[in-house]
């Protein structure tokens, strides 16, 4: 029995760091965080690069603006700590579960971020929904429950611009930095890193649309107005003002005649709604297709989709306009 007293101490001595790494680890648990559309959650993801994964909402090709809640949404809501969404005129499916899954997280509207550029919505003209007789109802209830113009009144896709990208990473840290403090150097260090890949975007990006900046296009719905509005690109209309608000026969005749009056180069469809709708509106045109993705849908969630999908944007926009008379 004596000589099995050395092996045992042994032993100890041998688990003993592992014991203590794994009480270090316990310490500085992680905390759960959930976040609501691919482009904020690849943000939140570069952020917490090295500390741990957040969980995502509306994941693969499913769209904010069509979305309904699966049981795995909910769960993941009832065990948040932080929850980031952009806010009720993006993601409203959102407002309820909020309410009540996530009453015990901190909850985090991105669209209150300090140092945001808002743009106001663009209606009237090419950027209106036409208020034909089959579309009249359905273009008043998008305004009641799509977009939500009248409770913001400004365009919900800040993500389309890298400064505003910017803006929602800092507050993204400053948040995570407060939910979990042993991780708080971790946390400023990948947003320090993260500034720098924003600013090289924002140069390539430049450089990129800057010999079809003045091309005029057209695009499946008024997404892309921070785009446009920080690379000078000409957006000339768009089919609907929201998808949640299939056009009528005389929008989409409307929109044909605004593509051989401007002499639009290119027609954008997404990949989450109908492309058919495109064809109908370029047919009899000398107008090229493509396809914008702004909400990602066709990109795989994780740190590096927000510049997957600013970059896919801008190369978009030069193959097809490029290519154009």
């Amino acid at each position: 029995m004596r000589l099995k007293k050395p092996q045992f101490l042994a032993s100890t001595l041998l688990f003993a760091p592992a014991l203590f790494l794994a009480a270090g680890t316990a310490h500085a648990e992680v905390p759960n965080v959930v976040v609501s559309i691919k482009p904020i959650h690849s943000l939140v993801s570069a952020i917490m690069q090295g500390v741990g994964e957040p969980a995502l909402i509306v994941e693969g090709a499913a769209s904010p603006h069509t979305y309904s809640m699966k049981p795995s949404n909910a769960s993941a809501l009832e065990k948040a700590d932080v929850v980031f969404w952009v806010g009720h005129g993006l993601e409203a499916f959102l407002e309820k579960p909020l309410e009540t899954l996530g009453s015990g997280a901190k909850i985090v509207e991105l669209d209150d971020a300090p140092g945001l550029e808002k743009l106001k919505f663009r209606e009237g003209g090419a950027f209106e929904a036409h208020d034909d007789g089959d579309e009249h109802e359905a273009g008043a209830h998008a305004h009641e429950e799509g977009h939500h113009h009248g409770e913001g009144e400004y365009d919900m896709h800040l993500w389309l611009d890298p400064a505003n990208a910017r803006a929602m990473a800092v507050e993204i840290e400053k948040t995570l930095a407060v939910a979990d403090p042993d991780n708080a150097a971790a946390y400023k260090a990948n947003l320090d890193a993260l500034g720098t890949r924003l600013d090289a975007l924002d140069k390539t990006l430049t450089e990129t649309v800057a010999p079809i900046k003045d091309k005029p296009f057209i695009v499946f719905h008024d997404a892309y107005q921070y785009f446009e509005h920080r690379y000078h690109v000409k957006v000339a209309g768009s089919i609907t003002v929201s998808p949640e608000t299939l056009p009528g026969a005389a929008r989409l005749k409307q929109i044909h005649q605004k593509i051989v009056e401007l002499g639009a180069t290119c027609v954008f469809a997404e990949p989450q709604f109908e492309p058919k709708l495109v064809n109908i509106v370029l047919e009899g045109t000398p107008a090229k297709s493509g396809t914008l993705d702004p909400e990602a849908a066709t990109l795989d969630a994780g740190p590096d989709l927000y510049f997957q999908l600013m970059e896919g944007i801008g190369t978009s926009l030069k193959t097809c306009l490029s290519s154009g008379n």
